[in-house]
């Protein structure tokens, strides 16, 4: 039988043991180097990482471990995936805003089926189809929405909920579609425009009544006036003054003396809207205002009222300066005096001192204070004469032009169609006229002065005009005729247009104006145009391919009417 060992000799023997383990341990950490450890993909700054990503992993070595076979770039997008969760799990998520109110209410009738569809075809389009120079036969549909838009708010509708996003889109990239789009949309664009940045235009320029205050909750008026954004107060400003223009000079007058410079040249441009008599104590305080854009905003109102204070003291000034020599060779001529200084008094009534480069002092002033004159005035001042002889009456010097010119801004300002309609000259006789109108060296704006005439006498005077002179100067005159254009007007344009082809003439020339017909033509007129449609053997000397181009833009002309009636008979609720 084995005797186990004395307790003693146990311990002792481990003891030893465990001294001879740690000598070893001891030896081979002294021997062998420790490892260092790898630094974590999520140790680095957010902003080294950001650093090597913007330079580039091959031309800053990004702080993060490679792994074997792992390229840079494709570490520090690792390092970057892992760092931005991090930084995301050390985020509370904010606290939830509040709901916007609902959308109000838009009681017009929708759309028809058809129309709605016309609508979204319309708006899908925004790119156009005219891209290039050749545009084939396809209608342009980019050019038939602002009509479309005109039409449906004519009539009443409201554009579909699910369009609103896109007719505001297209409203942004094309500010002549804005108030037609606007109005379609109505008071749920407002309510959209506070919610998207990108829709903020609407905010400038909505002034339709279904989105501002009524009459009938002064209340609501004041606090818009007093809180607004500036565009909806300018809005607020002209829709009072188109409904009550006393009760919109009234709301003016509360604010004025705190308002920017800047604002108040447009407030004061909004009072052109039912301007009248009542206006005048008003604008002839504003003509001592300390802003030289408001005093020049003031006269000029001022002036478009002909029994004014201002406007009596600019025909006392202007008639001191021309008189008729009755004792002339070859009967009356008017003479001219302009005036010697710029006093202090004309200045304040608007008169600009330094005149434009090229231009003279005295000319200038006087140009100045005959464009400010009413011109019911010359009369008296004339033996009695009308407009149509005062105008034939020849001047002494070399001031007819200049004189004439003046004549015609003032016409314009004053919405003078007498003046204006002995400015041009009468409408059948369109070849006297333009050399009377458009002299050498003047400065004068035709297309200004025929806005003056009714639709019918402007639209009779332009297609008189064509008849006689063709289609070169007329394009910006059709831009101001009423759509759609006039039975004499279409002819016209179409007559002037057959006789370029048959001439052989450069079609690509006459691009514009085949534009405008095909969105102001009659969409009656189609049929009978449709003979125009036929290729054409060229003429001799015209432009190589004239023909075929020609073809292809009289077969969109009629394309593009038939197109028109169809979007109106949809509008109408047929096809629905």
């Amino acid at each position: 039988m084995t005797t186990p060992p004395p307790p003693a000799a146990t311990t002792t023997s481990a003891t030893t043991t465990a001294a001879a383990t740690t000598a070893a341990a001891t030896t081979t950490t002294a021997a062998t180097p420790p490892v260092p450890r790898r630094p974590s993909a999520s140790a680095a700054p957010w902003s080294e990482l950001v650093g090597a990503a913007v330079l580039g992993a091959e031309r800053r070595t990004p702080p993060v471990p490679v792994r074997p076979g792992q390229s840079a770039a494709a570490a520090l997008l690792d390092a970057a995936a892992i760092s931005t969760v991090r930084r995301r799990a050390a985020l509370r998520p904010t606290p939830a805003g509040e709901r916007p109110a609902p959308a109000p209410a838009d009681p017009r009738p929708p759309l028809p089926p058809a129309a709605r569809r016309r609508l979204a075809l319309l708006l899908a389009d925004r790119g156009g189809t005219g891209a290039g120079s050749r545009r084939g036969t396809a209608p342009d549909l980019t050019e038939l929405l602002p009509q479309w838009l005109a039409a449906a708010v004519e009539q009443g509708y409201r554009a579909p909920e699910a369009l609103l996003p896109a007719l505001l889109d297209t409203a942004r990239a094309r500010t002549d579609l804005r108030p037609a789009a606007l109005a379609l949309a109505g008071p749920r664009a407002l309510w959209l425009a506070r919610l998207n940045d990108a829709w903020k235009f609407a905010l400038r320029g909505i002034g339709g009544p279904a989105a501002l205050p009524g009459a009938g909750d002064p209340e609501a008026v004041r606090r818009l006036w007093e809180e607004g954004l500036f565009a909806e107060r300018v809005a607020l400003l002209t829709a009072l003054r188109r409904r009550d223009p006393r009760a919109g000079l009234e709301l003016l007058g509360t604010t004025w003396a705190t308002e920017r410079a800047e604002d108040r040249l447009m407030f004061l441009d909004s009072l052109g809207e039912g301007l009248s008599a009542g206006d005048e104590p008003f604008l002839e305080q504003a003509l001592s205002d300390r802003s030289r854009n408001v005093r020049g905003t003031a006269a000029e109102l001022l002036s478009a009222l002909p029994g004014s204070a201002l406007a009596a003291r600019m025909a006392e000034r202007t008639l001191r300066c021309v008189a008729v020599d009755g004792r002339a060779t070859g009967g009356p001529l008017l003479t001219i005096e302009p005036p010697r200084a710029c006093d202090a008094g004309m200045q304040r009534d608007g008169i600009t001192p330094r005149p434009p480069s090229g231009r003279g002092e005295r000319a200038w002033w006087l140009a100045q204070l005959v464009e400010a004159m009413p011109l019911d005035s010359w009369s008296g001042h004339l033996g009695g004469r009308g407009p149509a002889e005062i105008v034939a009456l020849p001047v002494a010097g070399d001031r007819r032009t200049e004189l004439h010119d003046a004549w015609c801004r003032a016409a314009v300002r004053q919405r003078n169609a007498g003046w204006a309609r002995a400015l041009l000259g009468a409408p059948g006789t369109p070849a006297q006229a333009a050399a009377e109108v458009a002299p050498g060296g003047s400065s004068r704006d035709v297309t200004k002065l025929l806005t003056v005439l009714p639709g019918d006498e402007r639209a009779l005077w332009v297609a008189g005009f064509i008849a006689g002179h063709g289609l070169a100067d007329a394009f910006r005159m059709l831009g101001v005729c009423a759509v759609p254009w006039a039975e004499p007007l279409g002819r016209a344009v179409v007559d002037a247009l057959d006789i370029a082809r048959d001439a052989g003439s450069y079609p690509w020339s006459f691009s514009g104006v085949m534009g405008l017909a095909e969105r102001c033509l009659d969409p009656g007129a189609a049929d009978r145009l449709d003979m125009l449609t036929a290729l054409t053997d060229e003429p001799e000397g015209a432009s190589p391919g004239s023909g075929c181009y020609w073809s292809e833009a009289f077969q969109r002309l009629v394309g593009t009417l038939r197109l028109r009636a169809t979007m109106h008979a949809e509008l109408a609720g047929a096809g629905s």
